[in-house]
């Protein structure tokens, strides 16, 4: 019996070879990007599982609170990790990493080999008593344990050494720390699993400058910067350990806070939840917000739908061509459960045959996807049980999803009358191909509506005026004291440029996250009127070089230490006029009860400008001139020609003869800026890539419907073109119904997309209003799509000839 449902099958397969095209096709590439969505989510919640005892390591979290404001920080200050260890039984061992703030490059030296590496940590010892990662060469024991040592990661360690054995040798570190010596005493990689701790130099904080800065830091109120864990014994409760923070932090950092008018709160995160969670300031690295991954896992879900619903429309549109088969098959024996068997079969058949195709086009089609989501997938097929696991299972669920309808629906037939001839479609089955042509266009038109929202979005965000200029701007970043001491040099042979209208210098510059922070209030008032203001130290030159606009007061000048420039924020924030703010003083409470109160004057009051990201309103902000050069390794050039060739090469030229041993390397703002939102890059251009696949599908199961419907009524569209029917007449009438379905979908999506995509903005504080026109697009989009679709076969149907149509039976 089975050997003969396999020979039915193929022999049916084969026999109506366009319905198996459209079938396996559409369930071929439904399947590929199901399967990839599915690979994809399972990488992003995979970060961080793979460490030891991985569900008893935490993050500690402040959430610090000032007046008018409050900001969830991934950091903490420095005191806190190592206390709560010696405090709290419960904690096994603590650990703290501290990434190089504000130098964004090393210079590395061995011998010969020197080169610039990026992503530098200084970490406790213990870091590898908390966090797992593979040693290639060395022991995780005691492998940070001495001064000055370094552990590599293996990308590293090979520019460095090759495939040598490197531990026990010495090497170079440059960097606007200073230059030191650091002995290699391991190499690691991540084969284990991914982390949202990713370095490529772990160098033990036993080591001076900011390392031994943090191993001596006793600020419990400010200073959160540094990202701290705690690995907890095992069954110990996390949240009760939570609710003895409160009196833990008063009992150190009661005074501080005070003195600084802040409340503080300290929260223990999941090292397994740190990738998936939005929402904290300070990441180390970005992560992925969940509601995205929902999206995405929806998205899969629909596709394989889309393409389900193309087997069912199919199934149930064809039955009359089944019916007698079912007929002979009941009067031999056959019993309704028999065939509902078989028909299931056929589907497990056709869902396998499609997993087949699936799996070569998607091994073919990862560095492409990597490439559009950012992320690191590849395929083992004999190594990762659990791809055959998901592929087992993407068969089942779709064997059953597609194939059950249609089993029970062909298996109810009734022997005497299909035999007999008196067969007649149900007009449930008929309701039902409608109300699921209907539901795939309404998903398509949400999709298309949703990629022109996100577009209108993105491209308002490229082209939204800052309040600076980005435009035409060069930066230039100095990594090391001896470049950063030629800095003058090669700042007066730039001004020297014709094409060169400002040169300044600053400790960051526009697009880059603020490091710098304090709290402030205006003289006159108290502890209780502070605000946090951040801020960037700078030349003179640097409202010029930016384009930034004064509403008033002046800019600064040479030996104007001790003065600022805040911005309009800042100056309605403490209640100030614009021609009374200049010469008011913002005094700020330091935490050491010894040292004065830091105080500034106001001399001028810059336009508001966006300095961060367009996710968040424009917050408090000033710039502090800074009279010594130290810190400040950033020049930044504002240039009057957009010939970048030759000015780049007479900077070039001026760069050798100022700066000859060190690599010419130039940054430019706006495409710093656009960096900004690579997440939302991301999101638009994965669901505009998998938009364009549903719609293909979509189409797929339109164009068998429209196969199907003109073969059905190929009789009389043959009378109606002897009655003198032009082709005109004949495409609308087959036209017209699968029109008014795309018309009904539209209706019903209009509402669901305006939700969805209102939501979606409202992650932006500057964000486009929804307009009429981009629903009207995305619903003319889809009838024109559907046309296209349906006319091919009713065009073809129109200009058949009509009298071999009359003689068939």
């Amino acid at each position: 019996m089975l050997k003969n449902y396999f020979k039915t099958t193929f022999r049916n397969l084969w026999n109506n070879k366009t319905f198996s095209l459209i079938n396996i096709t559409g369930l071929a590439v439904g399947t590929l990007c199901c399967l990839y969505i599915l690979l994809y989510i399972e990488e992003q919640y995979s970060f961080d599982k793979h460490h030891n005892d991985a569900a008893d390591i935490y993050r500690i979290n402040s959430v610090i609170k000032i007046p008018g404001d409050q900001n969830s920080n991934a950091t903490a200050s420095p005191p806190i990790a190592p206390a709560l260890k010696n405090d709290f039984g419960e904690v096994q061992q603590f650990t703290r990493v501290v990434s190089a703030i504000g130098v964004k490059k090393h210079l590395l030296r061995y011998q010969e080999k020197s080169f610039y590496e990026k992503e530098m940590s200084f970490v406790d010892s213990t870091f590898f008593d908390v966090f797992t990662y593979h040693f290639v060469f060395g022991n995780p024991t005691k492998v940070l344990a001495r001064p000055y040592s370094v552990v590599l990661m293996q990308s590293t360690a090979s520019k460095l050494f090759g495939n040598e054995d490197p531990v026990g040798k010495v090497i170079e570190i440059d960097n606007a720390y200073g230059k030191h010596d650091f002995t290699v005493t391991g190499v690691v990689n991540e084969s284990l699993g991914l982390s949202h701790i990713h370095t490529n130099l772990f160098i033990t904080m036993n080591s001076g400058g900011l390392g031994e800065f943090v191993r001596s830091n006793d600020s419990w109120a400010g200073n959160n910067f540094t990202s701290s864990y705690l690995k907890l014994n095992p069954n110990s409760n996390a949240a009760v350990l939570e609710k003895k923070l409160p009196a833990f932090l008063n009992k150190y950092g009661r005074n501080q806070l005070k003195a600084l008018g802040m409340e503080k709160q300290l929260q223990l995160q999941p090292i397994t939840s740190i990738h998936t969670t939005i929402g904290f300031q300070h990441e180390p690295t970005k992560t992925v917000n969940p509601s995205f991954l929902s999206i995405l896992l929806l998205i899969a879900v629909l596709i394989q739908v889309i393409a389900c619903i193309n087997f069912m429309n199919l199934s149930t549109a064809r039955a009359s061509k089944r019916a007698k088969e079912v007929g002979v098959r009941k009067v031999i024996g056959a019993r309704k459960s028999d065939l509902a068997r078989q028909f299931l079969g056929e589907s497990f058949i056709l869902s396998f045959i499609s997993v087949l195709i699936a799996l070569p086009l998607l091994w073919l089609a990862i560095p492409w996807l990597n490439e559009l989501t950012k992320a690191h997938i590849q395929i083992s097929f004999f190594r990762d049980y659990r791809l055959w696991l998901l592929l087992a299972g993407l068969v089942i669920i779709t064997g059953v999803l597609a194939g059950s309808y249609p089993a029970f629906y062909l298996s109810a037939f009734q022997a005497i009358k299909v035999i007999k001839g008196n067969f007649t479609s149900h007009i449930s089955a008929a309701g039902l191909r409608r109300s699921l042509v209907v539901f795939q266009f309404v998903l398509s038109i949400i999709l298309i509506n949703g990629i022109i929202i996100m577009y209108s979005q993105l491209n308002y965000i490229k082209d939204k005026d800052l309040g600076f200029n980005k435009e035409q701007q060069l930066v230039f970043n100095f990594h090391t004291e001896e470049a950063t001491r030629n800095i003058p040099a090669f700042m007066d042979a730039l001004r020297k440029l014709p094409e060169v209208s400002a040169v300044s210098r600053a400790n960051n510059y526009l697009s880059q996250f603020v490091f710098n922070d304090l709290n402030f209030y205006p003289s006159g008032g108290n502890i209780s009127t502070t605000e946090d203001i951040r801020f960037m130290q700078t030349d003179e030159h640097f409202a010029k070089a930016n384009g930034i606009q004064l509403i008033s007061g002046r800019d600064f000048r040479m030996h104007d230490s001790g003065r600022v420039l805040v911005n309009e924020t800042v100056m309605k924030r403490f209640g100030l006029k614009k021609e009374t703010a200049p010469g008011t003083k913002l005094i700020s409470q330091l935490i050491d009860k010894d040292a004065a109160p830091l105080s500034l004057e106001i001399i001028g009051v810059m336009k508001d400008f966006n300095y961060s990201s367009l996710h968040e309103n424009i917050k408090p902000f000033m710039l502090l001139y800074q009279q010594e050069s130290n810190g400040l390794s950033n020049v930044i050039v504002a240039a009057k020609s957009k010939n970048w060739q030759t000015l780049l090469g007479k900077i070039e030229k001026a760069w050798h003869q100022n700066l000859p041993s060190t690599p010419f390397e130039y940054t430019f703002p706006d495409d710093e800026i656009q960096r900004q939102y690579e997440t939302e890059i991301t999101i638009s251009n994965l669901i505009n890539s998998f938009t364009m696949i549903a719609i293909f599908i979509s189409c797929l199961g339109l164009f068998g419907l429209a196969a199907f419907s003109s073969e059905q009524r190929r009789k009389e569209i043959g009378i109606r073109k002897i009655v003198g029917a032009n082709v005109a007449g004949i495409v609308n009438l087959l036209s017209k119904d699968f029109i008014k379905l795309v018309l009904i979908a539209f209706v019903i999506a209009v509402p669901i997309v305006w939700w969805a995509m209102n939501n979606w903005l409202q992650g932006f504080a500057y964000r486009i209003n929804m307009e009429w026109w981009m629903f009207t697009l995305a619903g003319l989009s889809a009838v024109v799509i559907a046309l296209l679709t349906v006319c091919f076969q009713a065009i073809k149907a129109a200009i058949a000839n009509p009298v071999q149509s009359l003689r068939t039976e």
